[in-house]
């Protein structure tokens, strides 16, 4: 299996993982958007609850030149950790929410 294809499904497990540990309910839905073909992933809630609409990006990665940009990040203790657990390397992944300024002092890729 080459690495995209591995980071894809990475990707899409750990995404899995979240919608069933978040769970739907009957009025707010966890639901995965997934555009392999332009390698963007998104875990969304959608739906009502107590009258008020809820619609929100919980979770946002694409795959840009080999790298997984994480867009924006819902989570309380980070997806990039858990990509990480997963076996993806730091350094193919880029916390895209952050200013360039402060990736450069992380351990993870700049861009």
């Amino acid at each position: 299996m080459d690495s995209l294809t591995q980071y894809r499904q990475t990707i899409e497990k750990v995404f899995q993982d979240y919608a069933d540990f978040l769970q739907s309910d009957d009025g707010v839905k966890v639901e995965l958007v997934l555009d392999r073909e332009r390698d963007r992933y998104l875990l969304v809630e959608t739906g009502w609850q107590n009258g008020y609409r809820i619609y929100g990006t919980l979770l946002h990665i694409d795959v840009i030149d080999h790298k997984l940009w994480i867009q924006h990040d819902g989570t309380e203790e980070g997806i990039a950790n858990d990509l990480v657990a997963a076996g993806i390397p730091k350094k193919q992944i880029v916390l895209a929410f952050r200013p360039l300024e402060q990736r450069k002092h992380t351990e993870f890729a700049i861009f």
